[in-house]
């Protein structure tokens, strides 16, 4: 017999083996392995369904932190202005302090310079009062040294004094 000519029997104790085999595996091993394949896929698809959710989830805390680094960054301008404008604002408030203290420092130097203008004048007219009286003492004195003069100043004073 050649080799591409089969003997019955051969093909019958063959066909009987593996219709025995078939039997047996499908009894035995092909429930355990479709089991197998079915939890495999069911594992399968639970993990692309975990990595199709994880991957969104990151998507969602992507969004999350650029809506944070947004938040946080109208937050940092919100509070640079508003220190700007606390800046502008005791700024001007020093200024305005400054001037008022300016102008009453220049009041009471312009009141102070007043005072001492009529203190001096005061000293002065006090002064000159008193000059003038030692100088008219003086001229007196050497208007009146010689008897006649003196009587003679007398009755004109005497005669102003009448007409007064």
């Amino acid at each position: 017999m050649g080799i591409l000519t089969p003997d019955p029997g051969l093909v019958f104790w063959t066909s009987l083996s593996f219709l025995t085999l078939l039997l047996l595996l499908r009894r035995y091993a092909w429930k355990p392995m479709l089991r197998a394949l079915k939890v495999r896929e069911e594992y399968i698809a639970f993990s692309l369904q975990d990595a199709h959710d994880a991957r969104e989830e990151v998507r969602g805390l992507e969004d999350t932190r650029k809506k944070m680094m947004e938040a946080a960054r109208l937050e940092r301008e919100k509070i640079i202005r508003e220190a700007r404008e606390l800046r502008k604002e005791i700024v001007a408030e020093a200024k305005k302090v400054a001037e008022a203290e300016a102008i009453r420092v220049l009041a009471a130097g312009r009141e102070q310079l007043e005072r001492e203008r009529r203190e001096t004048m005061a000293a002065l007219r006090q002064e000159v009062g008193l000059v003038s009286l030692e100088i008219a003492g003086k001229i007196l004195h050497d208007e009146l040294k010689n008897d006649a003069r003196q009587q003679a100043v007398i009755a004109q004073y005497m005669k102003e004094m009448d007409l007064n």
